[in-house]
Parts: structure tokens; C-alpha cells; sequence
């Protein structure tokens, strides 16, 4: 028999929450099959079997989960039916009112011999929890962080689905109905990263773009893009003409390190794209960008964008940003706009709505294209002067048809 058991996926990540069972307690799988969806505070986790056999489900959808602990058993039949019936899932014990017990008296150290760490005695004050009645799983019956956690779980009433939207309805102080939400694991994990980035020191630059040329480029391509299946936008051409960019002002491509005051420069453009989702904002990555196409771009932001949508996106496709874009203008959003820097990146360029606008050369009026852009940027690393360069790089690739055409 083996266990399947919630393992570290890194990213600080410590909990997760069943979010859906695909077999049933008791179902005959295989090796390498999914068998349950796990959602972080990152992205949904496709957990597989680790071998083939029958499995026995140990904790309901929508429970918390802790690194180590068991979601289920898989082995032969022979096996799932000798294990106790205690470990069975609780979906499947009867759930019978609680009588009043007497009080035992307490045993004594030779009666039972409590054997755990300071930190899982301290973790028991903290849960309300009476040690003697755990049964420990280590060593000579050593009692573990897991094993309280799982006493703990198992006084509680059955966790709500994840998939049932709740909340509490409420008074105020002033008597007035409210209703408490609860914040879902990736709405927890935006609040931190915030908080994170509020704590850099930034500054914005902000300018426009005439992009008459790029959105008549885009136009033409757009049928031949079709033929390939592929949806084309004005964002590949912007990653390109920004990557362009960063080569020359290299400091915005990079991170920071606090604790040894360095610019840690990155020698590989993994551009994040911020990505709206039913519950809350991810930031999605084009990995190496700078070796790929318009097309290959093109095709990968609409295989993330999908993940996104369908919550299959991984973590690995979420991680390692050297710099991040968020497209303010696909969703209409209005002229000017002020991100937040996404840690531990630099920079953040924002991308506002294309429109018509009226230009003057030389005092001749003519109508065209303006696409505003921001640029908010960590002035522990860069100047504003700095910003202003890059932005007139970006500017200068995103106005030239030559340079486009290339692409």
C-alpha cells in the first residue's frame, strides 16, 4: 500500500484545500492517473496515483490540507479492507449526536507516556487540544505535528465544498446587515504579495504611444494568424518591442536584493502577464520570450490565458518573472493607470486602451493611433531618467514599421 500525501510544491506554499475528488472512494485506478485537484495559493494541483490499485479516500473535498498530510491510500483490495475502520472518510462515518461522557480520570505517566516536541506541545496549547487523547504515528509513538492537526480536524463539523460559495450575514456595530466573505487561498495570496509590494519604494512614468503603424501591422497580420488557429493581439509585439527595450536599459530586467543591497540583472526575459480569474488575479509567464516569435507568443499567451480560465494553469507556469505587463486596455480600462509592482520584480509596465487621437507635425493636423503606457518601477534600483529611456526605447520600436516588420 502506498499513501498519497500532500508533499511541498515550494513557493512557500505550506497549506492547500481539496478542491475535487475525480474518483470515488473505493474506485480501481492507475499509476500516474489524476485523482484529485488540490488548490494552493498559487494554482490548482493535479495530484496523480502513485501506483495502481484500489484507493481509499482520507479527507473530504473542501478540508485544509498541511505539507504531510494524507489524502488517501492506494493498494489491493485485501489491503483497503484490513485498514482500521477509524481512517475510514468521514464523509462515510455516521454522523450520531455527541453524549455528555463522564470525566476519566487522568491517566498517569505510567498509565501513558506522552512522547512530543515543544513545538507540537505549544501547537496542542494553541489548538485547545489534550495530548493524551492523540495517538502519535512517529517513532514509539511519538506524536507529530499531523497527528494533532488531524485530532483537531476531526472534532470539527465537515468542511463546506470548496465549490459552495457561503458567507455570514451579520449586524454592525450600528445594527446595519453585513455580510463577511470569506477571502478564497489565492485572494490570501494577492493580499500578502501586496502588502509586499507596497513596501517598495515606487515611482511612475508615463507617456504615449502613436500606434497607428502597429495597429494597422496587426490588421494585416490577424487573417494569417487565424489560418494558424492563433488570435492575435497587440500584446506580442509589445513584449518584443519591450524586450528590445530592456537590453538597453538592462536594470529593469532584474530584482533586488535587500539583505545584500544588489541588483540581481537577469540575462533571460520571462515575461509576466497579469491575468484576470474567477477568483482573483494570476500572473501568468512567456518563458524565454526573447527566442520566440510573434506567432509562438502569440500561442502561448492564449494556451495560459485558457488555463487560467479552465484553473489547470501551474505553478511552474507562474513563476520566475523578470518583468511583468498588465494589459489595462483589454479590459477597457481607462488613460492612465498605476500598478502594482509584482514582487520580487523591478518593474511593471501597464498597457492602457488603444484609441483615436489627433497628432500635429510641423502644423499639419492628421488622426491616428495612441496607445498610453505606464512604467512603476522600484527607485531603490532605477531613476526616473532611467524610466523615461526605456519608455522612449519602447516608444521608438512599437512607432517603426521597419522594426515591426521584422519581428
Amino acid at each position: 500500500m502506498k499513501e498519497i500525501k500532500f508533499v511541498d510544491v515550494g513557493e512557500g506554499i505550506t497549506e492547500g484545500k481539496i478542491q475535487k475528488w475525480l474518483v470515488k472512494d473505493g474506485d480501481s485506478v492507475k499509476e500516474d492517473q489524476t485523482v484529485v485537484q488540490v488548490e494552493t495559493d498559487k494554482a490548482v494541483v493535479n495530484v496523480p496515483a502513485p501506483i495502481s490499485g484500489t484507493i481509499k479516500i482520507n479527507i473530504q473535498e473542501g478540508s485544509t490540507l498541511h505539507i504531510g498530510d494524507s489524502l488517501a491510500a492506494i493498494g489491493t483490495q485485501e489491503e483497503i479492507k484490513a485498514q482500521p475502520q477509524s481512517q475510514q472518510p468521514k464523509a462515510q462515518q455516521p454522523q450520531q449526536p455527541k453524549k455528555e461522557q463522564p470525566a476519566a480520570a487522568p491517566q498517569t505517566k505510567a498509565e501513558k507516556e506522552i512522547i512530543a516536541t515543544p513545538s507540537v506541545r505549544k501547537l496542542s496549547h494553541e489548538l485547545g487540544i489534550d495530548l493524551s487523547k492523540v495517538t502519535g504515528t512517529g517513532p514509539n509513538g511519538r506524536i507529530l505535528e499531523n497527528d494533532v492537526r488531524a485530532f483537531a480536524s476531526s472534532q470539527l463539523p465537515a468542511a463546506k465544498p470548496l465549490q459552495q460559495k457561503y458567507s455570514e450575514t451579520l449586524e454592525d456595530a450600528h445594527g446595519e446587515e453585513v455580510e463577511r466573505v470569506p477571502m478564497s487561498m489565492t485572494r490570501k495570496a494577492i493580499a500578502r504579495n501586496m502588502e509586499e509590494s507596497w513596501k517598495t519604494p515606487r515611482a511612475t512614468h508615463m507617456d504615449l504611444i502613436n500606434a497607428t503603424e502597429l495597429w494597422n501591422l496587426v490588421a494585416k497580420e490577424k487573417t494569417k494568424m487565424q489560418e494558424m488557429d492563433v488570435h492575435l493581439t497587440f500584446l506580442p509585439f509589445i513584449i518584443k518591442a519591450l524586450i528590445e527595450a530592456l537590453k538597453a536599459n538592462p536594470h529593469f530586467n532584474a530584482s533586488y536584493d535587500r539583505d545584500a543591497q544588489e541588483i540581481i540583472v537577469k540575462k533571460y526575459y520571462n515575461i509576466g502577464l497579469a491575468a484576470e480569474s474567477e477568483d482573483g488575479l494570476k500572473v501568468v509567464v512567456v518563458k524565454g520570450a526573447d527566442k520566440k516569435s510573434i506567432a509562438e507568443i502569440a500561442k502561448d499567451i492564449q494556451a495560459l490565458g485558457k488555463k487560467v480560465k479552465d484553473r489547470t494553469i501551474a505553478i511552474e507556469e507562474m513563476r520566475d518573472t523578470t518583468i511583468t505587463i498588465t494589459n489595462i486596455g483589454s479590459l477597457g480600462g481607462g488613460f492612465l493607470a498605476v500598478p502594482m509592482i509584482n514582487p520580487p520584480d523591478v518593474a511593471i509596465v501597464g498597457i492602457l486602451s488603444i484609441r483615436d487621437w489627433q497628432f500635429f507635425d510641423n502644423g499639419k493636423e492628421s488622426v491616428g493611433k495612441v496607445l498610453p503606457f505606464t512604467i512603476t518601477f522600484d527607485h531603490r534600483v532605477v531613476d526616473g531618467a532611467e524610466a523615461v529611456k526605456l519608455g522612449n526605447a519602447l516608444k521608438s520600436y512599437l512607432e517603426d514599421p521597419e522594426f515591426l516588420e521584422m519581428l
